[in-house]
Formats: C-alpha cells, sequence, structure tokens
C-alpha cells in the first residue's frame, strides 16, 4: 500500500513538473518568467519532503504491528529492452547456427553476465546464513586439525578425507544419495611468500583473489557483504559471493558455486577462512542450479613473521556429473588432481612468488637483457603479462558465457571454436575468434614444457614464423622455478618488422602455461618507460599442459579411490589460438576464415607431434 502511494506521488511529481514546462499565461501568450518557475520548482521539492517525511512516520507505525521494519523503496530499475529494439546493434539472438556469425556475441563476452547480480536478503535469512557460516567454521577446524582415521595419505603423499569415518561424524542424515554424485575430498599445506594479512584481505577481495588465481577462477563477485568484520584483521567478516571455477580447457565444464565466505582470526597470526555453498535460488528466475556443492572448505592461513605464511588448505566438494566427462580428462578430474587442494595451493605458491618479483625495487640476478631501463619499466612489462594470462585463460573457460562449436567435417583434431566481443581497452567492440583443440601425448609434462618454453626449438611448432628462429632479447624471472618467466622474442627475418612477441611461461606440479601475444616495437617502448599501457591490444595464444592424473605406465583406468596416480607419464595439452576478425563488430565470419584457423591449429598439431616424435599418438 505505502509502495503504491510513494509511486503515485512520484508520478504526480513528475506530471506536474512536464506542465509547467509547457505552461502559457492566458493573457500574453508567452510562457512565466524564471522566478515564478524557480518558485514552483521549490514548492514541489518541499512537498515531496513533505511526503517523504509522513512516509517514514507511516512506516514506523506499520512496523510496530508487523514486527519488522519495512524497507525502503529501491530505486526504479531501466526496463529491460525488447529484441526489437535492437535492430541496428551487433547483438541479434542466441541461437548458433552452422554459418558461425556473430549470433554467438549474445552469450559470448569477455565477462559473462552472472546468473544473479543482487539479491535482497532479509534480517531473518542473514542470521540463518550466519549460523551456517559458524557451523561451517566449526567443521574446517576439526577438518584441518584431525589426522587419521579421518585423514589418510596415499601412496602419492596426498592427504584425502575417509568418507566412511566422515560421515560417522559428521552425519546428514536428510542428504539424498545418488550413483551420479561423487565426494572429492583432500587436504594440504605449503608455505608462501606473503604475509597473513594480506593474503587475507586479497581472499575477501574478489577481484584480488581473481588475480591470485587467474588460473582456476575464471569468474567471482561479491554478491553481499553481511558482516564487515573486525577493522584491520577482518576477523568476523561473511559475505555471500559467486565464483567460476575451470580447469584450463573447452573440454572441462566449469563449476558454479553460491558460497559463504567465513573470516575469523582464531589467535595472534592465525586466521581461518570457512567456504561453504548455500541455496538462495529461491523466487530468483536466473538462478541455474549448480551441478556441485561446497561442503565445509577453505584454509588456515598461519603467519609465520617473517614475511612468510603457512597455509592449510581443506577442498571438500560434492559433485553431480550431469554430463559425461570428456575421456581425455576423465583421469585427472577422477583423480582429484584437477579442482583439489594441491592444485590450489601449488598456484598460489607460485602467484606468492610472482607478486613478490613484481614488488622488487631491483631486478633479480637471472633477469638478463639491456632493454629494461628501470623498476618501473620491468614492473609494468610484468602487469603486461599478467593481463595477458588474465585475458588468455578466460578466453579457454568453457564457461556458461562461452558457446564452443566443432567444426563440421573436421579430423581426429577435434578443433573447436567460439566467436567473442573484445572489451579490452586495446581492441574494444573487435571481433576476436578462439580456436582449440586437446590432445594426449607419451610425453611428461615436464619435457613438453621444456619444449615448448625453449625459443632454439620455437621454429618447430610455430607455423607462423615460417621457419624463422627467435632472439630472447629480455627475460623476467619471476620466481624460484628457472621455467617461471617473461621474456620479449624477436624473429630473425629477411624483411624489415617491427613486430615483437611477449611471452610468459609458469609452471607449478598442477600443471604448466606457455602464453604469448604479438606486440608492435613501440608499444614495447611505452612498456619499457614505465607508461600507461592499458590501451595496448593483446591478442594471447598458447598451451596448457597438464598431467594426464593416469596411474604409472599411462594406460587409462576407471578412477582410483585412493589417488594413487603417481607422477603422470602423459600430457594432456591444450592449443588455443585467437584471431583478430574483424574491428567491426557487425561483420560476418566467412568459410575463408573458419578454414584458415582449422589449418592453423591441425599443422601445429602435426607439427608438435613430429618435434615429439608422437606421428602416432
Amino acid at each position: 500500500m505505502l509502495r503504491a502511494e510513494n509511486d503515485k506521488f512520484r508520478c504526480e511529481n513528475i506530471a506536474m513538473r512536464e506542465t509547467l514546462k509547457n505552461v502559457i499565461c492566458p493573457s500574453c501568450g508567452e510562457p512565466p518568467d524564471g522566478k515564478d518557475m524557480h518558485f514552483n520548482e521549490q514548492d514541489l521539492r518541499m512537498e515531496n519532503a513533505r511526503l517523504k517525511e509522513e512516509l517514514d512516520r507511516v512506516s514506523s507505525i506499520a512496523s510496530k504491528y508487523i514486527g519488522r521494519p519495512i524497507s525502503h523503496l529501491s530505486p526504479i530499475q531501466p526496463m529491460p529492452f525488447s529484441p526489437l529494439d535492437l535492430t541496428m546493434g551487433c547483438f541479434r539472438g542466441q541461437a548458433i547456427g552452422p554459418s558461425l556469425d556473430l549470433d554467438l556475441l549474445s552469450r559470448n563476452s569477455s565477462i559473462a553476465t552472472l546468473p544473479m547480480q543482487t539479491v535482497g536478503i532479509a534480517d531473518m535469512e542473514k542470521s540463518i546464513m550466519m549460523e551456517t557460516a559458524a557451523n561451517a567454521m566449526n567443521e574446517l577446524m576439526r577438518l584441518a586439525q584431525s589426522n587419521e582415521p579421518l585423514w589418510m595419505r596415499s601412496s602419492t603423499g596426498n592427504e584425502l578425507l575417509n568418507l566412511e569415518v566422515y560421515n560417522k561424524i559428521f552425519p546428514r542424515p536428510n542428504h539424498l544419495k545418488s550413483p551420479d554424485i561423487s565426494i572429492e575430498a583432500s587436504r594440504g599445506s605449503c608455505p608462501v611468500v606473503m604475509n597473513g594479512l594480506t593474503l587475507v584481505n586479497m581472499f575477501l577481495d574478489t577481484g584480488k583473489w581473481m588475480e591470485l588465481f587467474p588460473t582456476i577462477v575464471s569468474q567471482a563477485k561479491t554478491i553481499e557483504v553481511l558482516a564487515s568484520g573486525v577493522a584491520g584483521t577482518q576477523s568476523g567478516s561473511l559475505q555471500l559471493m559467486y565464483a567460476e571455477l575451470q580447469v584450463l580447457s573447452p573440454l572441462v565444464s566449469t563449476r558454479e558455486f553460491y558460497f559463504l565466505r567465513y573470516c575469523q582470526q582464531i589467535g595472534e597470526g592465525l586466521w581461518a577462512i570457512a567456504d561453504v555453498s548455500i541455496d538462495i535460488s529461491r523466487d530468483n528466475q536466473f538462478v541455474f542450479p549448480s551441478h556441485a556443492c561446497r561442503l565445509p572448505s577453505g584454509c588456515l592461513i598461519y603467519d609465520l613473521h617473517n614475511g612468510y605464511s603457512k597455509v592449510l588448505w581443506v577442498e571438500h566438494v560434492e559433485v553431480e556429473e550431469r554430463t559425461p566427462t570428456n575421456r581425455l580428462y576423465k583421469d585427472l578430474i577422477n583423480s582429484g588432481m584437477a579442482f583439489g587442494a594441491q592444485r590450489w595451493l601449488t598456484t598460489l605458491q607460485r602467484m606468492c612468488e610472482r607478486f613478490l618479483c613484481l614488488m622488487l625495487t631491483s631486478s633479480p640476478t637471472r633477469d638478463t637483457g639491456g632493454e629494461i631501463p628501470s623498476s618501473k619499466g620491468r614492473r609494468n612489462l610484468m602487469k603486461l603479462a599478467q593481463r595477458m594470462i588474465v585475458s588468455f585463460c578466460s578466453s579457454i573457460s568453457a564457461s556458461s558465457g562461452h558457446r564452443w562449436m566443432m567444426l563440421s567435417g573436421s579430423d581426429d583434431v577435434g578443433v573447436r571454436v567460439t566467436v567473442r566481443s573484445s572489451t579490452d581497452p586495446g581492441q574494444s567492440n573487435s571481433v576476436i575468434l578462439s580456436a582449440s583443440t586437446s590432445i594426449w601425448l607419451p610425453v611428461s609434462p615436464h619435457n613438453v614444457f621444456s619444449f615448448f618454453r625453449d625459443e632454439r626449438t620455437r621454429a618447430q611448432w610455430d607455423v607462423l614464423s615460417n621457419g624463422s628462429s627467435v632472439q630472447e632479447v629480455a627475460h623476467i624471472a619471476n620466481g624460484s622455478h628457472p621455467g617461471n618467466c617473461i621474456s620479449v622474442l624477436r624473429a630473425f627475418s629477411s624483411s624489415p618488422n617491427n613486430m615483437l612477441i611477449l611471452q610468459e611461461c609458469c609452471t607449478d606440479e598442477s600443471g604448466s602455461l606457455v602464453v604469448y601475444s604479438p606486440i608492435e616495437l613501440p608499444a614495447i617502448n611505452i612498456t619499457m618507460s614505465g607508461d600507461d599501457t592499458s590501451y595496448i591490444p593483446l591478442l594471447p595464444s598458447g598451451f596448457t599442459i597438464l598431467p594426464d592424473g593416469r596411474p604409472n605406465g599411462g594406460a587409462s583406468t576407471s578412477s582410483d579411490p585412493q589417488g594413487n596416480v603417481g607422477r603422470s607419464t602423459g600430457s594432456l595439452i591444450t592449443v588455443v589460438f585467437q584471431i583478430l576478425v574483424s574491428s567491426l563488430p557487425s561483420v560476418k565470419l566467412n568459410d575463408e576464415s573458419v578454414t584458415t584457423v582449422h589449418k592453423l591449429v591441425g599443422a601445429t598439431i602435426d607439427q608438435i607431434k613430429a618435434a615429439l616424435n608422437c606421428t602416432s599418438a
């Protein structure tokens, strides 16, 4: 009733204001002077203020009778446009036809729209969420502090949850079991080169959390801050969040979660961060049911007071397999290596080292090349490379915002393509074609990574180099492993060329990346001088190299519940090419573009197999 009354007053105000704009004096036929107009507008403002006071008074009285406060009106949201209003734009529907035109763009943005942007949470719901978060924190603490028989150690040294013991300690009587539902639970710990409070702050800031885990977290958003916590320590902070987690291949479905993240300072220099999924799909048609549920998980962060922290990680997820996992990645997923605690920890270790290198005021001894004149230029180049990595990881995702399509008539290479509109400042509204394929090779991930990152063997796989060799003109080490580095490469060519290659290589036990992008010499000069690089266009391509997850010997088997996968002797390699189709958003793809990218991917795979002596794989 109150809402309707307020809307009525608002509409009458607007109507009166529009009438005043067009009023004509009946005596002289002229509009009234500005003083009268100002006077009438002031009258309207005073009337609005009086109505607001009356509304507040009535709301206060009504709240006493219904037992809860009446919320104020939210601002009027703009009406969504009808599809008919977009006929002049580039978004023309959601169907994906065999022509592979830009109909894909309606679903393919660089940052996909989240299923739910905001929710209204009542006080009663908040209290339930706080209780849920507190229970999750208690369970996390018991999982973190217990050992056998709750946790078992596999032959590879990984800690896996004993589900039989767990179900006795934490029974869920109303839980429905299904043969399609599996449990993934693992634990691990490691030191990282970052102080505890800085880590806590990054975990509670979704933007920084994505920067910390760019290869795992493809999307994240804080839906609502339910409790801000104690200033300076973040203790008591509670947030409702959304996250989408990925394996770097279009063949593996992403996992989406709506969850609570609760932070508590347990003692001096010790924090616990607990996550637990929560169902917020009530009365919201935009929330799609998730096939994954985050059971009480999270981490304990111990500040070691020397710039380092020790992180203990517990990962506990329930997954419903709604679509069969691709056969190439089945062993990796079933082994728990794809989304388990060890992947989070090894990525965290590597990224903390990278952040440390970014903050250094002097170059490490392993940096080479006289092309980097200052520490500011060095940091600029590292930030540009990080933007390249983030762009690459988002382009390869099997997110709901990307629709990958198998090319018709493709051979065993199985090339998939997708089209998206770039929102990068350097390529705003440009049309990008991405092509990808994944293969298994009987070569260890370490050897495959060494092959790709070595500039001396680049001509063996880079079909665009036309067999020309390349020279590394600048090198930045960004981690303790020699394979974690950023390079600027120059190709030897008979024709004058101002084009260079920016490349970043990164590796840890969970997998490796080799990502590169062409970049013009003037852009490199801008970067080295410390100027703004946000408008430098980047179009990254590259490779992801993952362990195959198979037991020693390489033959594919069914999943091993004890996680005895050993060190993989085979590799899962995903090749990704990105091509700028046009800087005009209304352009359509033609058959020539599709054929070109298909041949490019196929030729690259053939050369990789030949160079690694795997032509029969």
